[in-house]
């Protein structure tokens, strides 16, 4: 087959369109035909040299997937699954190829009428929106969630799962463009991180009470303003560190109002605890999608081969939504 190799740390071009070896399912594994993947943040810090792929994964880029299954792997016959099934994936790598091979547990049906591209650009999302801000931060209905990057693959799945679970949503983007689409989405009130300082415009926005839940992309840059953010009892979950990984925490405050602070990651945990989130997408995320009450926001399509165009798209941030790569 054909896949994205990284030939060496670097810019965009070190990413190349190879010949390599075809994957082979292990037990409880199953084979995938790849008709789309979708880029996420992890990839480009993956080619950068700074995201090395936990021990035992595809060295391929690649968190997610559209395709059909193409082989039952060893302890699969029985899982419900079958060959030619139209599914999309959660992976650990290896999404930028023409195969890859999944554990059955992180297999997701490709919802009814969608293009492939379309249902590429769910997995990564849904999972990670789900298992911080529902199944971690524990965001209610009635309660005020704020998203940091409103405009990228997570923000606009995250504005519109939280806002169709009765949520109120805040958001920030840079520029007005970006806000508007927000708005369109279900976010409630959006925030210029270009122009205004967010926790202040957070507290204003809720009468001075602050926010219940803050899901942050940012890391140590944002830390101090998050926590100003939040409401007595309030949640902040940490899913990147786009803007570095240390910061001074303060603990005063954190006592006073009684908050928490999770830092999560979903690409390195446990074979069992993705299959027991994808299953908990399956069941409360996927009815919304299949209803049209969430969607995924596909910003544009490039082909596979041409990953690194798609990294440079990505890297400028001038994209709302995701980018997906078809074959």
């Amino acid at each position: 087959m054909h896949a994205i190799v990284i030939k060496e740390p670097g810019g965009p071009d070190v990413l190349s369109w190879d010949r390599v070896p075809d994957p082979r399912p292990a037990p409880g594994e199953v084979r995938i035909d790849v008709a789309a993947s979708a880029v996420n943040r992890a990839d480009v810090s993956q080619r950068q040299g700074n995201y090395p792929p936990p021990k035992g994964a595809s060295e391929y880029p690649g968190l997610e997937c559209a395709g059909r299954i193409a082989e039952l792997g060893p302890g699969t016959e029985d899982s419900g699954w079958s060959v030619g099934d139209e599914v999309c994936a959660l992976l650990t790598g290896g999404g930028y190829a023409e195969q890859v091979a999944v554990p059955v547990g992180q297999l997701l049906p490709v919802p009814d009428g969608m293009a492939m591209a379309d249902a590429a650009a769910l997995p990564e999302v849904a999972c990670t929106v789900w298992s911080n801000v529902f199944m971690t931060a524990g965001l209610r209905s009635g309660e005020t969630l704020l998203v940091h990057g409103g405009g990228s693959g997570i923000g606009t799945f995250a504005i519109q799962l939280a806002h169709a679970n009765g949520a109120r949503v805040l958001t920030t983007a840079g520029g007005p463009e970006k806000l508007r689409r927000c708005a369109e989405l279900g976010a409630d009130a959006g925030i210029d991180y270009r122009t205004e300082d967010f926790a202040a415009r957070a507290k204003e926005l809720t009468g001075g009470k602050g926010v219940d839940v803050v899901l942050d992309i940012m890391g140590g840059s944002y830390l101090e303003g998050n926590v100003r953010s939040l409401a007595t009892g309030g949640r902040l979950v940490v899913i990147g560190l786009m803007g570095g990984r240390s910061a001074a925490l303060d603990l005063g405050r954190m006592l006073v109002k009684r908050l928490s602070v999770h830092a999560t990651t979903l690409r390195s945990r446990p074979v069992e605890e993705k299959a027991a989130i994808v299953a908990g997408v399956r069941e409360h995320v996927w009815p919304l999608i299949a209803r049209g009450t969430v969607r995924p926001i596909v910003d544009r399509t490039v082909p596979l081969a041409d990953a690194s165009e798609a990294h440079r798209v990505m890297e400028s941030s001038a994209h709302i939504g995701k980018i997906v790569l078809t074959r």
